[in-house]
Order: C-alpha cells, then structure tokens, then sequence
C-alpha cells in the first residue's frame, strides 16, 4: 500500500511543480526590484505630484496622462536602479542572512538576464518620465545616478556616509512627481525633498544597528559597525529633531494636518531619545524601524488627505 501513496505523491509533486516554479520565479522577480522600496517611493512620488495640483490650484483630470506616466517611468527606473545594486552586491550579499536568498545568489535568474533587466527597466523608464516632463526625466537620471553609482558603487563599501549618499536618492521621488506638473519648482517641493533626506538617516540607522554582525562580516562600513551604538543613537537623534519645524511649512493645509504631523514627530523624537535609556539595542533599533515605515506612510497619506477637500 506504501508504494501507491509514494507514487501518488510523486506524481501530485509533478504535477504541482510548474506553478509552484512559477510562483518561486515571480517571488525571485520582486525580490529582484525590491518591490518594498518601489512601492514606498511610489507614495511619496504620488505625495509630490498631488501637492504639486493643490500649490498650483490644477484639476488632476488635467493631468491623468502625466500622471501614469510619472508613476510608471518611477516605478521602472527605481526598479531598474536595484536589480543594478543586486547585480553589483552579489559578491557579498551571500553573507547576510536578509541577501542571501536573493536571486542573484541563488542563481534562479541568469545573471546576465538579471544585469539586461536592470539596464532595460532603467532606459525605458528615463524615456517614461521624459514623456511626463523633461524635469521629472532630469530628477530620475539624478536619483539613479546617486544609488547606483555614488551609493553602491563608491560610497556603500567605503565610508559611513554611505546612508547619508543613498538618502539623496531615496529624496528624489516627491521631485520627481511634482516636476510633472509643475516645471518651475514650489519651495514645497524641496521641503517634501528635505523631509524624505532626513527621514532615511534614522531608518537605515536602525536597521543597521538591527544587522550590525551581518554588515561588518560583509565589510560594509555601517556607522553601528564602524563607530559603535552610541553615536548612531546621537545622529539618529539629531535627524529626528530636524524634522520637527518642517511641517509647519505646510501651515495652508490646515491646523488638523500641523498637529497630526507634529505628534507623528514628537512620538519619533520620543523614542529616539528612549534609546539613550533602553539596555536592549536591538529590540530598540527594531521599534525605531517599525515607527519610521509607520511614520513616512501616514506623513504622506496626511498630506494628500488635507487637500482633498480644495479639489471638491
């Protein structure tokens, strides 16, 4: 009776495997872009190009085209700047346990098909956004540019300011939306670009203080690795308090907003400085990861719900 079940199971194995390879195959893929930060980068993008309407008192129906394209040609060139990065780290991804699965370790996508993805999704999506604006185009060779040459490939293995480097390209995003509307630049949109630079610091922070074993095995030069905890509590502390007037530059949006994105700074402020005080590093580095992911989507989201009521 063994033998049956054995080759029922088998078989059922087979059977299955073409999806299930499928499946595993279109994880690889959103592993491969980072699907993460493309879709956090697609927040802040849509954040910009929504403001951008409010400031210059535009209908988004005037803009619908701009808008998929600026969406699209974002996604594309972001996604094409990390399958880049996987290409370019795989030498030394392998040794952290948050990179070692990626396909460029596992070998479930032929390297070459991997650094041709991360060409194509990078030209196509220059093109993408040049169709959208000329300015938007610009923004995205800009933050391309920094992550893929300046972060990965210069600063990344080099030096601490590495995370400093990289914020410049995660800052692009709010430019880039708002360079679809609106070719000569509002103040807001830098404060929306300033905002994003100084939110990374604490972000990347700590999730490095989280893999601070993993970054110095694989001769990454994160600040916890090369300097200790103590002063990335103090920089991470700095850049939180950096935040602290910057909404209040959007004071038009209304009182309701002020206070919401201020509490949403004093409650990050407030753990920052807990940090000083708190024995467990990692459980702390870990609440401070979690609030800034919870921070920068509610931020955002705040934004664009204090305008709507100027476009009804």
């Amino acid at each position: 009776m063994s033998e049956p079940r054995s080759l029922e199971t088998a078989t059922s194995k087979i059977v299955d495997s073409p999806q299930t390879n499928i499946k595993t195959l279109w994880t690889d893929f959103l592993a491969l872009i980072k699907i993460g930060i493309i879709n956090s980068n697609l927040i802040t993008t849509f954040a910009g190009f929504w403001l951008a309407l409010y400031f210059t008192n535009q209908s988004p129906l005037s803009h619908w085209q701009s808008f998929i394209l600026v969406m699209l040609g974002t996604a594309l060139v972001i996604a094409g700047g990390c399958v880049i990065n996987n290409y370019y780290d795989r030498d030394i991804d392998f040794k952290m346990s948050r990179t070692k699965s990626r396909p460029t370790i596992t070998g479930t996508i032929p390297l070459p098909v991997i650094i041709g993805l991360g060409i194509a999704f990078s030209v196509i999506g220059f093109i993408t956004l040049y169709f959208a604006s000329p300015l938007a185009a610009l923004f995205g060779v800009i933050g391309w540019f920094f992550y893929v040459v300046l972060y990965t490939m210069w600063s990344k293995r080099k030096y601490t300011i590495n995370t400093v480097v990289g914020s410049f390209s995660g800052a692009a995003p709010p430019l880039i939306g708002w360079a679809a509307v609106e070719s000569t630049l509002h103040p807001a949109a830098f404060i929306l670009f300033l905002i994003m630079f100084l939110w990374q610091t604490p972000h990347f922070l700590a999730l490095a203080i989280r893999k601070k074993e993993e970054y110095s095995k694989a001769n990454i030069p994160m600040l916890p690795s090369v300097h200790g905890n103590g002063i990335t509590k103090r920089q991470m502390f700095i850049y939180t308090i950096c935040l602290l007037p910057l909404p209040f530059y959007f004071f038009s949006l209304g009182t309701a907003f002020i206070v919401f994105a201020t509490l949403l700074n004093i409650g990050w402020l407030i753990l920052a400085g807990y940090g000083f005080f708190m024995k467990n590093d990692d459980r702390w580095a870990k609440w401070m990861f979690i609030y800034s992911l919870n921070y920068l989507t509610l931020f955002f989201i705040g934004l664009v719900v204090a305008t709507i009521p100027s476009f009804l």
